[in-house]
């Protein structure tokens, strides 16, 4: 009955979407396009896509085993949490998620729409088109409500495409994969990254059908400006619990890894943060009119090429939990996606080409193209680096690797650039920078950041990139800041209180400062990637019962062996005490364990962190008998500005969000003084 209702939903929602389509194009072409008129297939598409994932969900609470999809993804003793999980944990359950986000995302959009709106009404034509394939891909190739029709050893082993016919079901279910049912960020981190893949849909529906009109003006960008920001944000916090997830489950004592899927997570967000920059250049200065076309283009076709690596099972991943024939499919969107855009935009290029010349390098403009460039070089080299070692095996059949040593030796460089671009271009003016105004907006910067550089040094940190990298930091929040109080003492000049200059500041141009605390949370994240990576302690040590050893500037002691029987697995463990240097005070006990799943065969080391404001101590077990343990100790300095600096970052997202519309700004020339605040 639920695996009926659940495709029933489904095909609702597909032919909702193809009268979308139909409706949409057809109405754009009318002399007032009502979008009213619109209101059926939008509900049809909206009520489809909510219905087939509560029913999927209900479909697992219940353990409804004879839906192939819960019989192999959950189990009787799946936690509560790891079941709702289990609705986006694998290939057919994520695609119905996307579907579901794609939907609310629809219906949010027409409800802006306003009588007369053409470009509100074609985009939502492009939102069917992508609505389309969705929906289509799950009323065929991957269909979460098939139905289990054999059973082979009290597991599903045979499923019938259509949920028609008798069914049976097994007595248990296989249960989720060990690593998707370890940590209770498995809950949090895919549903955040997907409403950031699916949010960028409404940007590029906009800009396709700015094209496709061949409109001149900016109004496509500034009526998806909050669509870009809500999903950069929320893509910003998935890629921050990602790394959460990944140091805190996975046992290898670190959060990235250049993996291929993390990677794909982080081209789309580069691509946007580069569009989130230039589109302010255009807002501004009419200029980069193009290149905002091809970064938005280019944006959401990487949130489906990332859904592609994650999905097709081409790489060998951690995140690639499936091998399925949805690979081709999704490849074939992508083509389609790229091909048509990239020709679309050519067929248009003499409207988007005109554009004001850039002024003076030296410029706030100036410096957003500097970091626009640099982000899309950096991004270039990581689809290099991820995309190669898979060209050359589809090719040649051999198997070759690119490691961490080339990403991290191309992502230095860039990493010292793009603070120098960010320190220097956030308090420049606009047009024309000459060297006394950027000398006085940034001599206090400089000042501090020598001092922190010097400072690093004599406290003994050895490593050039580390003490470079903390001096840059040092500069460009001391420069955010420093302008900041400078702003308000404007106000506060004027009569008002202190406390009352510096909100008003803020309140003046949410845009900008929560730009400015985003670059901060940046820097932060950047001093946290070089202390924990250059300056990180990793070391294994044996140890009995009772025995203890030094680690830097702790005692590591081991207490006792546990062992205890949770829901779907065993957990073996050690009670492990940090003590000071002296080996006399503990300081805290911690209980890095073992999870074994039996259905699975697999066992996972988990490990225990104790974290304080100087480093984290990180425990795990490497291997583990009735003799003792040998147990992995790594020591990060400053892993919390990691978390700290990430959550600013998104900090600075929402409170851009609270800026205000306002109409495209004149090109003419302002002062100095004026337009410093304008972003």
């Amino acid at each position: 009955m639920i695996a009926a209702a659940g495709y029933l939903s489904i095909l609702i929602a597909l032919i909702s979407s193809v009268a979308l389509v139909v409706e949409a194009i057809r109405h754009s072409r009318t002399p007032v396009p009502d979008p009213a008129r619109l209101k059926i297939p939008v509900l049809g598409l909206a009520i489809g896509g909510v219905a087939a994932f509560l029913l999927l969900e209900i479909a697992i609470l219940t353990h409804d085993f004879s839906i192939a999809y819960v019989a192999k993804n959950t189990a009787l003793g799946t936690p509560f949490i790891f079941l709702l999980a289990a609705g986006w944990a694998a290939l057919q359950g994520s695609v119905v998620l996307w579907g579901l986000m794609l939907a609310v995302f629809t219906w949010l959009v027409w409800r802006r729409l306003k009588k007369g709106d053409g470009l509100g009404v074609l985009a939502l034509a492009i939102m069917g088109a992508v609505s389309i394939f969705w929906f289509g891909l799950m009323a065929t190739a991957a269909n979460p409500f098939a139905l289990c029709v054999e059973v082979t050893n009290g597991f599903c082993s045979a499923t019938a495409s259509l949920p028609i016919g008798d069914a049976v079901a097994p007595a248990d279910g296989i249960g989720p994969n060990p690593l998707l049912a370890n940590h209770i960020l498995m809950a949090v981190h895919p549903p955040l990254l997907y409403v950031g893949y699916v949010g960028f849909t409404v940007p590029f529906a906009f800009a396709i059908s700015a094209l496709i009109r061949s409109e001149r003006s900016m109004a496509w960008l500034d009526r998806t400006q909050r669509w870009s920001l809500v999903a950069w944000v929320f893509l910003t916090a998935g890629i921050l619990l990602g790394a959460w997830w990944s140091y805190e489950v996975l046992g290898w004592g670190g959060y990235w890894a250049w993996d291929p899927v993390e990677n794909a997570a982080l081209l789309p967000w580069i691509s946007a943060t580069a569009f989130i920059h230039s589109a302010t250049v255009q807002r501004r200065r009419s200029m980069l009119q193009a290149w905002n076309y091809v970064l938005v283009i280019v944006t959401f076709s990487l949130t489906v090429f990332g859904t592609f690596l994650t999905r097709s099972g081409v790489i060998a991943s951690v995140h690639a939990f499936s091998l399925s024939v949805v690979g081709p499919v999704l490849l074939i969107f992508l083509g389609v996606i790229l091909f048509g855009s990239f020709g679309l935009f050519a067929v248009r290029a003499n409207t988007v080409a005109s554009s004001p010349r850039l002024d003076s390098l030296s410029s706030r403009e100036g410096f957003i193209l500097v970091n626009n460039l640099l982000m899309t070089l950096f991004g270039f080299t990581i689809i290099f680096g991820t995309m190669y070692p898979l060209l050359v095996e589809a090719f040649t059949g051999r198997e070759v690797s690119v490691g961490r040593p080339f990403f991290d030796r191309v992502a230095v460089p860039i990493a010292f650039l793009l603070l120098i671009a960010i320190g220097v271009g956030a308090t420049s003016p606009w047009r024309v920078a000459t060297g006394k105004v950027l000398w006085q907006r940034t001599r206090v910067g400089l000042n501090v950041g020598f001092v922190i550089a010097a400072l690093a040094v004599l406290g003994g940190v050895g490593s050039v990139a580390v003490v470079a990298i903390l001096g840059l930091a040092g500069f460009v929040i001391t420069n955010i800041i420093a302008f900041y109080v400078h702003q308000a003492s404007r106000s506060h000049g004027g009569g008002k209180s202190w406390p009352s200059a510096l909100l008003a500041t803020i309140r003046n141009d949410m845009g900008f400062w929560g730009g400015q605390v985003a670059h901060i949370g940046l820097a932060l994240v950047a001093v946290a990637i070089a202390t924990t990576s250059v300056l990180a302690i990793r070391t294994e040590v044996p140890l009995t019962v009772g025995q203890t050893a030094i680690v830097d500037d702790y005692c590591i002691g081991y207490i006792e062996p546990f062992d205890r029987v949770e829901p779907e697995r065993n957990v073996q463990g050690a009670r492990v005490a940090i003590l000071d240097r002296s080996c006399q005070n503990t300081r805290v006990v911690l209980e890095p364990r073992l999870h074994e799943y039996p259905k699975f065969g697999q066992v996972i080391a988990t490990p225990q962190v104790w974290t304080t404001w100087i480093d984290d101590v990180y425990l795990t077990i490497a291997a583990m008998d009735e003799n003792g343990i040998r147990l992995k100790v790594l020591v990060f300095p400053l892993q919390w500005l990691l978390w700290v600096g990430g959550l600013t970052i998104v900090a600075g997202g929402v409170l851009a969000l609270g800026r205000k519309p306002r109409r495209p700004s004149r090109t003419s020339k302002a002062s100095d003084e004026q337009e410093h605040a304008d972003v």
